[in-house]
């Protein structure tokens, strides 16, 4: 079965062989062809192929489905309270996250499944098309085994985060609980996970525990990934930057030395901006980070206590108003920076032979999306 979308007023392709001074690829008076689960074809509408389904564009944008490459889905139990303590004045910090595992252990797994679902059919609606979903509301060997279990039901995005914090059994004796995540909590994870990642701030873990977590997940086969730079400067990007990681996330405080060791190593840049509207902490700097040379991605972060937003179209609203970055690079960021974060080249772009994830905006061009901040434009979403 094939389907044609033609008469795209704007047409998004973030194809990397277009002209360099366009970001985004941008074709006029486009048409694109789905067949078998992919992008078979794209030109101009008055050359398309016949298909099988033919869907009128009618002058809008289309654009590559978003790209989710943080979010925290697997969870119970909510902090609404914390928010609006924190809205009154009180600070955030990463204890907050014990409360969240205390419901966590106490859910089932019939319940753990229904709050994925309902978040990710959240972000389907909101235009995300691929999403990666963590782990760290167990921090135990069995509850984090089952997150992941959960997780991989939804995406092949997985990442077990059993160092997100110390467990509250093992708050007095730390180094215990890393022996605990990189041992048997690794061994029942890592079937079930592609990626591990660490908390590495004041109040979670220092950098030599996420050097040693990080190296145990190589081990064993895992992807490394950082949460780092968040609270405040620490060693998390630069070791991240060091040890080549695909990406590292938050970024939120940054030495010169930080930015440019992540445009040396090619360490993408994940910037979480609901993370600061939640939080009332201060944005960090996109602009900087790209008029530097480092690639930026941005993901929702969605959890039930620093931001619990699972929209990426209002992420990219904050971005744009907050970040300093254009509505072109923020858009790029949610797309194909989502992907770069992944390590993936098959999404976040619409070229022959990608997945054929896209979205229909009920708008002309992209920039809709930061210019229309909080309106539901996506359309319609098309996801392989």
């Amino acid at each position: 079965m094939s389907l044609l979308i033609t008469n795209i007023g704007e047409l998004v392709t973030n194809d990397p062989a277009a002209d360099a001074g366009d970001l985004l690829g941008v074709r006029t008076d486009a048409a694109v062809v789905l067949a078998d689960g992919v992008v078979s074809w794209v030109g101009a509408a008055a050359d398309a192929p016949a298909a099988d389904e033919v869907v009128d564009a009618q002058g809008r944008a289309v654009l590559p489905g978003f790209v989710d490459s943080h979010s925290h889905l697997v969870f119970a139990g909510d902090r609404a309270l914390e928010f609006q303590a924190r809205m009154a004045g009180e600070s955030y910090a990463a204890g907050g996250i014990r409360t969240t595992v205390a419901a966590t252990r106490a859910a089932s797994d019939d319940q753990l499944a229904a709050g994925v679902a309902r978040h990710v059919a959240e972000m389907r609606r909101q235009g995300t098309t691929t999403l990666e979903i963590k782990s760290g509301y167990g921090l135990s060997v069995d509850d984090e085994a089952r997150s992941l279990r959960v997780a991989r039901e939804f995406t092949d995005e997985t990442t077990f985060l059993g160092a997100h914090v110390v467990a509250p059994e093992y708050a007095d004796d730390p180094a215990a609980y890393v022996d605990l995540v990189t041992g048997p909590m690794l061994e029942a994870a890592a079937p079930h996970a592609k990626w591990i990642d660490v908390f590495c701030e004041r109040g979670a873990f220092d950098e030599d525990q996420a050097r040693t977590i990080l190296a145990a997940g190589a081990a064993a086969g895992l992807k490394g990934r950082l949460h780092a730079n968040q609270l405040g400067e620490g060693p998390g990007v630069r070791l991240a930057a060091e040890l080549g990681l695909t990406a590292v996330d938050h970024c939120t405080y940054l030495s010169d030395d930080d930015v440019h060791a992540l445009r040396d190593a090619g360490t993408v840049a994940t910037l979480l901006p609901g993370v600061e509207f939640s939080t009332r902490h201060p944005y960090p700097s996109g602009r900087r980070l790209i008029d530097a040379g480092v690639t930026v991605a941005i993901a929702s972060d969605c959890n039930p206590g620093s931001c619990y937003t699972s929209s990426l179209p209002f992420c990219i609203a904050l971005a744009v108003r907050e970040m300093g970055m254009t509505p072109a690079e923020a858009v790029w960021a949610a797309t194909a920076g989502g992907a770069r974060a992944l390590g993936r080249t098959d999404v976040g772009v619409v070229v022959p032979g990608a997945r054929a994830d896209l979205l229909l905006l009920d708008a002309p061009t992209h920039v809709h999306l930061a210019y229309r901040p909080g309106v539901p434009l996506v359309s319609r979403t098309w996801s392989a």
